[in-house]
């Protein structure tokens, strides 16, 4: 496996793949833990989980720069996001035994009736690039203070970020074979599921990989979360505040250059304000400034792949060939390394890839529509359901709006975002499950009914049993 900086094409380190004896010593080893772990208390997870936090406070830098060698984001998100991983450690430290606590059922007068939250065992997690810290921690933090372990099967082009986070974790005093990373490559996954010491699975990936995943996990009767694609609408109302507005869609659409699932990226705008949104989208898109990801006022930096880019203007000259107006942008730039310029597109055909596909980079997509009712309409014509947002004047009409909406995670007057305190995931094709939350942490437990009866039952005997 090769580490390659999409800033300059430079190979910064190479990694031997495990090989399949490897692969099983690390399963073994995950059930080990596991038997170690899962009887370990909440308090002292607690205390592991917040060593952790320390940690990616304490190594901030260290962690940024890599991620932003591997994959190109710009430095201050990518610190951003080793924050986030913090925040999101210390969310389950405060609240994982309250998440998990046993819930009482009241039943019969004689009966003392709960439901218990116990881990599975050891996890497969199956990981992207695109924030290859905190795709991993929302689904870790939570995992392990349940109770579970996880091997980490990353994307194959930041194997950096990958052997990083199984040493964290074991210098914050996991037990070994808590968190592993398996060097392997798509593959190997299907083999990993099938092996009988893997009790579950979660991807955040492609519909395709979702697809794969899902079937193989359900082939086993083995529980998966699929956190996959994204084309989120950003539904613009003629009574929208429009100077916070465009900014916020500059910017939801470019964070992370372009490349995030729940990256604005359908953007559904009344007549009314049409023509104004769109010419300051466009302004705002050229102002961006574009550059080395390592410099602190860059604001967009490479595409991941130099094959990431290819597919990108491939779905952009389609588009146009169909009929799309290019408004700025719409070819790689002549520069060293995978740089997509901010794009803008309009007056969008139907069935064409900007239509109905997902466009994962710089590229943002504006339909003209009449009126709420069609905004709402447009919004939910297509495949995916992860993310959405409204932009209104009106908060109650705003929430209104959000409830037509067919996703996952409906925001207001806000760009989409995960928050450790809600839960995040998304419907039609955008995948199943939900990470985060007390829904989050209860997705790979299993949910225990426990029965104590107190004396003679005077119906047990007579009542059904199923």
């Amino acid at each position: 496996m090769e580490s390659v900086n999409p800033a300059t094409g430079e190979t910064l380190e190479t990694y031997e793949e495990h090989t399949d004896a490897e692969v099983d010593e690390a399963l073994d080893a995950a059930t080990a833990a596991f038997e170690e772990w899962s009887d370990e208390s909440f308090a002292h997870r607690r205390t592991l989980l917040t060593e952790v936090a320390d940690l990616l406070r304490d190594r901030v830098d260290e962690y940024a720069e890599l991620m932003v060698a591997e994959m190109g984001k710009p430095i201050s998100q990518a610190r951003a996001e080793v924050e986030k991983c913090a925040t999101g450690c210390d969310y389950y430290a405060e609240h994982a035994e309250e998440h998990l606590a046993d819930e009482v059922i009241g039943t019969e007068a004689d009966a003392h009736t709960l439901v218990s939250y116990e881990p599975l065992g050891p996890v497969l997690s199956v990981m992207p690039w695109n924030f290859p810290f905190w795709q991993m921690f929302r689904f870790a933090a939570p995992n392990l203070a349940a109770g579970n372990v996880s091997l980490l099967k990353h994307a194959s082009n930041v194997p950096g970020c990958a052997v990083a986070i199984e040493e964290l974790f074991r210098d914050a005093g996991f037990p070994e074979g808590a968190l592993q990373s398996l060097l392997v490559g798509s593959d190997e996954v299907d083999d990993v599921i099938e092996d009988e010491r893997i009790r579950a699975v979660t991807l955040t990936g492609s519909v395709g990989a979702g697809r794969s995943v899902g079937e193989t996990a359900g082939a086993e009767l083995k529980p998966s979360v699929l956190e996959l694609g994204g084309s989120d609408p950003f539904v613009v109302l003629e009574d929208a505040p429009i100077d916070r507005t465009v900014r916020s869609a500059v910017y939801g659409r470019c964070q992370n250059n372009g490349e995030s699932c729940i990256a604005a990226k359908r953007f559904v705008v009344v007549d009314d304000v049409y023509e104004e949104f769109l010419d300051r989208l466009v302004e705002g898109m050229e102002g961006l400034t574009i550059g080395d990801p390592t410099d602190e006022g860059t604001e967009l930096g490479p595409m991941a792949q130099e094959g990431l880019m290819d597919g990108l203007h491939e779905q952009v000259e389609a588009t146009a060939d169909a009929g799309a107006t290019v408004h700025v942008g719409g070819e790689p730039m002549d520069r060293e390394g995978n740089y997509y310029p901010p794009t803008v597109l309009s007056e969008i055909p139907d069935g064409s890839p900007a239509d109905d596909e997902e466009l994962f980079g710089p590229v943002a997509s504006v339909w003209r529509v009449d009126d709420e009712a069609e905004a709402i309409e447009r919004a939910n014509d297509t495949q995916f359901g992860l993310g959405a947002s409204v932009w209104t004047g009106d908060p109650e009409r705003g929430e209104r709006v959000a409830r037509e909406f067919e996703a996952g995670c409906c925001f207001v007057n806000e760009i989409v975002k995960s928050d450790p305190r809600l839960p995040f995931g998304g419907v039609k094709h955008s995948g199943y499950g939900r990470e985060l939350s007390r829904h989050g942490i209860r997705e790979f437990v299993n949910r225990k009914t426990v029965w104590v009866q107190h004396g003679d039952s005077p119906t047990g005997l007579d009542s059904l049993s199923e």
